[in-house]
């Protein structure tokens, strides 16, 4: 081949010449059904690596609001032990007094 049919064939490929072919004309259906695949395929994989992100976030803020309950139920145990409520009911100068006896449980019947 001679140098300038290399060039040619190079600035038909650089400037899309090569496309309004006649032998390349007719296969325009099936090259824009392969561009319509592409774009759906790089659609369908970007919202896929979306919903990845999403779950993984979701995922960190369920186990900090795990983390976060645990420690408020461990504080309200800690907070309604007998013997703390007694503390903060002194500290409060209440004047109230522990029982002697347990509490009696009253049921009405109906």
């Amino acid at each position: 081949m001679t140098e300038t049919k290399k060039n040619n064939r190079f600035s038909t490929l650089l400037t899309g010449g090569f496309l309004v072919n006649p032998k390349v004309l007719k296969h325009w259906p099936y090259i824009l059904f392969l561009c319509g695949l592409a774009l759906i395929m790089t659609t369908s994989s970007h919202n896929a690596e979306r919903k990845v992100h999403r779950i993984a976030e979701l995922r960190r803020e369920m186990k900090e609001l795990n983390s976060e309950f645990i420690d408020t139920r461990s504080r309200l145990m800690n907070e309604s032990m007998e013997s703390k409520v007694i503390e903060k009911v002194n500290a409060a100068h209440l004047n109230l007094q522990q029982g002697k006896q347990p509490p009696k449980v009253i049921r009405v019947k109906d």
